[in-house]
């Protein structure tokens, strides 16, 4: 007896259902984008701070040297405190690109996930052997 081919056994035979593959492809896509574009941007960021760091770094020798030859000591002083502060903030915005929740997510809920898998496998073990 001869089989009819059914007609869901191609992928296109429905011109109703729409292509879930060509969506979730462009929405991996646009992911990607925007992540690109945050990395971008996190860059240039971490690019001025370096920037500054340094130009701070001049600038707080230069305050140390004046420091030494000058009798006005209060103005030096203050500006060398408020170099000292900036550069605190710039080294800890710099260390906060290194480290965020974001980066540190989906291996903390992979850890999560298969620890916990672990243990549930550990305890099914234990009940079989007893």
């Amino acid at each position: 007896m001869p089989q009819k081919p059914s007609s869901s056994s191609s992928p296109g035979s429905e011109p109703n259902q729409p292509d879930t593959g060509a969506d979730e492809f462009q929405e991996a896509l646009s992911e990607v984008e925007r992540s690109l574009q945050a990395l971008k941007e996190r860059y240039a960021q971490v690019q001025r701070d370096r920037q500054r760091q340094a130009e701070l770094q001049q600038r707080r020798e230069q305050v140390r040297r004046e420091l030494r030859q000058s009798s006005n000591r209060q103005a030096l002083q203050a500006e060398l405190k408020q170099i000292k502060e900036q550069l605190e903030t710039i080294e800890l915005n710099l260390e906060s690109q290194l480290f965020s929740w974001g980066s540190l997510k989906e291996p903390f809920w992979q850890a999560v996930r298969f620890g916990g898998l672990g243990i549930v496998i550990g305890w099914i073990l234990k009940s079989c052997a007893s």
